[in-house]
């Protein structure tokens, strides 16, 4: 696939078919575009060559052409006069320029701890965010750290990093193996997979249920996901970690356990869960003796299993130990790192290779002292790091792809501290919730304008496989993401671009050199392909990635990869193992499907630019351990030490209701919303709460919710589908008075005016959306 260009001397065709990789969930799926000769997306379907998604395809991946020229979208820099709350628009030298000026001022007054960056969840979609924003980073020198990931996933990540050493090895089921799953706070058929890169993850659970596996749902809610599974069991929010401490309190007191790996810590867990008996978390869960005794067997006795928790459980108090438990059961159950088990997906590319085990809390923030998690602090305390007056205090930020407005915890906290900021940038398409309050707004360029390769999602995919998405439309006047950060980070440091240097080019090249003389390949720089050296930064990982032709150690397959170059052919056929299935021919992809020799490099994902499968899972232990005991250390002390907050709580007395969040097919946070066909239907800011509550509360229509934090008027949609006691409210919403023509119109409320940021999971700070106790009035 090349470049297309609109020159008066190219023959363009009036309308071209091309695949790309869709960049608006963790799905990864391969798409095929159809663009008219004015480079419009007039068609979107799902790529039938694409050897891990297969054709599947989604409402917000058949929209990606409305997403990506969103007429509300900004195209130009923008600059506020503050004087008169004002926008116009500005060229790229007036905007750096502007920020070159005013930031150092700052951090020459103030120090480098008072400008603060925050990180959106689209940068764990974009090469940009990827590969350019620790550039930043480095060039800000700051602590004053943020992003979604304490709004998310951090306590896996935590939980991850304590047992195996690295916070990036997390463990997936093996959905396509695997004989029995048990699913906690997770919802993949409207999330398409968290923490669990799986295509088409609908399909994959029903082929779990066709060859005779069993799938069951733990949630207070009833949702999509819980009617596919054989059984759905309904459990109070925030006590996941209890049922699964009393799964782990019955499989050693009933001696059902079977660890095959190498483990420490094994009898401070027992220890740990001799007080979680069945009777004792069944009181606390609302799960029954009997089926807290029926889980721990059954999960014993299936030939393979696994368990997976999500975002519902990660966005609760007890977040970490939920996340931890998960990985005890699997290994107590013999099944980490066994196929049909939790596995470790192997990426293709190189990426941050970890000398030390992971250290958790190396130092604290300013104000809550609460601890630091991969560098970072929790966006909870965001706003108190902005308020707060004292030395270290937060005067400026930067923000990239993100809207914590609607996203962390105390939304409104949070917005009258952006309001108070002295200085303040954002990498953002859009003048929104967030944005309204910087001084220049740098947008990156059209979706289609900028390539693409899942650099962090394909470390969780539930099956090897790599894809690299060349752009399809050209730069044109827009300035590439890649390049606004490059120069961002000049600016922030105060340094002027020289006439003769291009700041991108500079940076690439010195990482480049860097990467090939740790790896002693200094003189095969002239090797590296590519159309620029973003691209050959990409070919240099791969290279010395897992599977490279440059990795002495790279792993090969002994019938090799499988590859397809096609665009119409018929979709692989897979065995019940997800293993390719071979027509007459041998081919096992479609189109021109092949088997590929040698090591992986950047020619090979261009000549199969419907993607590669790399096999299975694989085992991975030990070798890719980075504990201090080359072990799984199963107890860890910081973990441990949280069980007795665990203990504490059971004894309390829980609220009469709790407001739980709510995923949704056709929406993705707060950023898809003011795409018009995804607006309506099931895709609304509702709360739903039970009958029985509706009755008893007097409710009609709309109440009034309160919570410690706020207070918010909501409409109610009444639905069986949720526990008695429980209410859920999607997040993301909230766009009154909003720029964008869409959302707005669709504003619904911001149900983070009622989550309090004074509440974290203790061992990784992640905010709690989950389990907040409110109470509901007639309106």
């Amino acid at each position: 696939m090349t470049h297309v260009t609109n020159t008066a001397d190219d023959a363009v065709p009036a309308a071209r078919t091309l695949p790309r990789t869709c960049p608006l969930c963790e799905a990864v799926c391969g798409l095929e575009l159809t663009l008219d000769a004015a480079d419009h997306v007039t068609a979107v379907r799902g790529d039938q060559a694409d050897p891990f998604s297969r054709g599947f395809l989604c409402p917000k991946g058949a929209t990606l052409g409305h997403l990506d020229e969103d007429p509300d979208r900004l195209t130009a820099p923008m600059i506020r006069d503050r004087a008169t709350d004002t926008w116009r628009e500005a060229s790229w030298d007036e905007a750096f320029g502007v920020i070159r000026e005013r930031l150092p001022q700052l951090t020459a007054a103030y120090g480098n701890q008072s400008v603060g960056l925050y990180l959106g969840n689209p940068n764990a979609h974009t090469v940009a965010g990827a590969l350019y924003v620790p550039i930043l980073i480095r060039a800000l020198a700051t602590r004053s750290l943020f992003s979604a990931s304490t709004a998310d996933q951090m306590p896996k990540q935590v939980s991850s990093g304590l047992l195996f050493g690295d916070p990036l090895t997390v463990a997936v089921p093996d959905l396509d193996r695997t004989d029995y799953l048990l699913m906690l706070g997770a919802n993949p058929l409207e999330s398409n997979g968290s923490l669990c890169t799986a295509p088409d993850f609908p399909g994959r659970l029903k082929a779990l249920k066709k060859r005779g596996g069993r799938f069951v749902v733990v949630d207070p809610r009833r949702t999509r996901t819980a009617k596919l599974a054989s059984e759905h069991l309904f459990i109070r929010p925030g006590s996941d970690a209890y049922l699964l401490f009393g799964i782990v309190n019955t499989l050693f007191a009933e001696n059902l356990t079977s660890v095959r790996i190498e483990v420490q810590g094994l009898e401070e867990v027992r220890e740990a869960a001799a007080p979680f008996t069945a009777a004792v978390v069944a009181e606390r869960t609302g799960v029954p003796v009997e089926t807290v005794l029926r889980l721990a067997r059954e999960l014993a006795a299936a030939p393979t299993a696994a368990v997976y928790a999500r975002i519902g459980t990660c966005t609760a108090e007890f977040g970490t130990l939920t996340q931890w438990l998960v990985d005890v059961v699997n290994v107590l159950t013999g099944n980490l790192d066994s196929p049909g088990g939790a596995m470790f997906a192997t990426g293709a590319t190189l990426g941050i290779v970890r000398t030390r085990p992971f250290r958790l809390g190396r130092w604290t923030s300013r104000v809550r002292e609460l601890p630091e998690a991969m560098g970072e602090f929790p966006v909870a305390t965001l706003a108190d790091e902005i308020l707060t007056e004292g030395e270290g205090r937060i005067r400026a930020m930067v923000t990239v792809a993100g809207n914590p407005v609607l996203s962390a915890p105390s939304g409104t906290r949070l917005d009258t501290a952006f309001a108070g900021l002295d200085f303040m940038v954002s990498v953002d398409r859009y003048l929104n919730e967030t944005t309204r309050h910087a001084d220049v707004i740098l947008p990156p360029p059209r979706i289609l304008q900028s390539p693409h390769y899942d650099f962090a999602l394909l470390q969780f995919a539930v099956r090897n496989y790599a894809r690299y998405s060349r752009p399809l439309v050209p730069l044109g006047g827009a300035l590439a993401e890649s390049e606004i950060l490059a120069r961002l980070a000049l600016a922030v440091s105060g340094q002027e671009p020289q006439d003769d240097v291009d700041p991108l080019t500079a940076v690439d090249e010195f990482i480049i050199a860097g990467m090939l003389h740790k790896a002693g390949l200094s003189d095969r720089r002239a090797e590296l392909i590519g159309a620029n050296t973003t691209e050959q930064r990409i070919d240099l990982m791969l290279r010395l990635g897992a599977y490279g032709e440059w990795n002495p150690d790279r792993i090969t397959p002994a019938d090799g990869w499988v590859g397809s170059t096609g665009g119409s052919g018929p979709r692989a056929r897979r065995d019940d193992e997800g293993k390719p299935l071979a027509d007459d021919a041998g081919n096992t992809a479609g189109g021109d499907g092949d088997r590929l020799p040698g090591g992986l490099n950047l020619q090979v994902l261009l000549d199969n630019p419907h993607g590669i499968d790399l096999g299975a899972l694989r085992p991975s232990l030990p070798g890719i351990l980075r504990t201090a005991s080359k072990t799984v250390e199963l107890a860890p002390q910081a973990l441990l030490d949280d069980v007795a907050r665990l203990r504490e709580r059971l004894a309390a007395a829980g609220p009469e209701m709790v407001l739980v969040g709510r995923r949704q097919l056709r929406s993705n946070n707060s950023w898809l919303h003011n795409v018009g066909p995804l607006m309506g239907g099931s895709n609304r800011c509702t709360l739903h709460i039970h009958p029985e509550d509706v009755a008893r509360l007097g409710l009609d229509g709309h109440a009034v919710v309160k919570s410690a934090a706020g207070t918010l008027t909501v409409d109610l949609e009444p639905t069986d589908d949720i526990m008695p006691g429980v209410v859920s409210l999607p997040h993301g919403w909230g766009h009154s008075g909003s720029e964008q023509t869409v959302a707005r119109t669709h504003a619904g409320v911001n149900a983070n005016v009622l989550t309090d940021d004074s509440l974290v999971d203790a061992p990784s700070g992640n905010a709690v959306f989950n389990g907040v106790p409110v109470t509901l009035t007639p309106a």
